[in-house]
């Protein structure tokens, strides 16, 4: 039984995302992920003009007149979802944790798929592969995944993405775009990234909260690691620590973007703090201007 808060949830996610998607980048989506590439569609006799190169010499050496094969955009794709949804995800301070935030990231891109008749899968992961649910089509389908990355709750796991680009490396056959969803609290992903990128579209969606880059001045505050249930208890108030905090912070997001850059996996960043819409409309338009 679904809880009737989650079936609620759901509902907005879907009035949502479905009035977002057909606002902001209805046709953006489909311009700038185009398939797999090209498909076959039929022989035909050679006409004045055609490129030769397309001659089928075996068709033209049996009927003695020549042919060439035609081919189509294949528009068809499959967009993976892998989802980090490890215990660190449980965390927010505006409004929405962040685990929420990727959930309804992925709902606007599930529906965008949908309605450009794509097929869509889902990889829950933390530091193992949770759920897999293979790419189908169809808005019943896609609604399950936003039911799934919802329902979703897994308290005191810790954070493996390696595992989940793994498992994905041996299920997908074909060629997919794949959503790569996390705050990338695990950093060694170098390798693994890269060589799943080399037969997939990798995109990497890094989901920050505000207060993991800068906190703010609240004295005494005791914080819990999600992950490990470790708690340590901080001066908020120390000018010092607050800058070696987000000095730190700051570095490793640079590094990430650094990473990403070196083996050619673009990335959108979104915060729990502010709309993530604009910065996916903009990935839209730099993608399109470089295919």
């Amino acid at each position: 039984m679904i809880p009737k808060e989650l079936i609620k949830k759901i509902k907005q996610i879907e009035i949502f995302t479905s009035r977002t998607v057909d606002a902001s980048f209805a046709g953006q989506y489909e311009s700038v992920f185009k398939g797999r590439g090209m498909q076959f569609d039929e022989v035909r006799e050679y006409n004045p003009g055609d490129d030769i190169r397309s001659i089928d010499w075996n068709v033209t050496a049996r009927t003695g007149k020549p042919y060439i094969k035609r081919f189509v955009e294949e528009r068809e794709m499959t967009v993976i979802f892998a989802v980090d949804l490890s215990a660190s995800g449980q965390f927010g301070t505006a409004g929405r944790i962040k685990n929420e935030l990727a959930a309804e990231f992925c709902a606007v891109l599930a529906f965008a798929a949908a309605k450009n008749n794509d097929k869509v899968g889902l990889l829950i992961f933390t530091d193992r592969v949770e759920h897999y649910i293979p790419p189908k089509k169809g808005v019943r389908h896609m609604l399950r995944l936003i039911r799934e990355l919802l329902y979703f709750k897994m308290p005191l796991r810790k954070t493996n993405i390696t595992e989940g680009l793994d498992y994905l490396a041996k299920v997908l056959k074909k060629k997919a775009t794949i959503f790569l969803v996390s705050d990338f609290i695990d950093t060694d992903l170098k390798k693994p990234m890269s060589l799943l990128n080399k037969r997939h579209d990798v995109i990497a969606v890094p989901v920050h909260d505000r207060a993991e880059i800068k906190l703010p001045s609240a004295g005494i505050m005791e914080f819990t690691d999600a992950e490990t249930g470790q708690i340590r208890i901080i001066d908020t108030a120390s000018r010092a620590f607050r800058q070696a905090y987000e000095k730190s912070n700051t570095l490793r997001s640079r590094q990430l973007k650094e990473m990403l850059r070196s083996i050619n996996v673009d990335s959108i960043g979104i915060s729990t703090d502010r709309s993530y819409i604009r910065d996916l409309v903009a990935f839209f338009r730099m993608r399109k201007r470089r295919f």
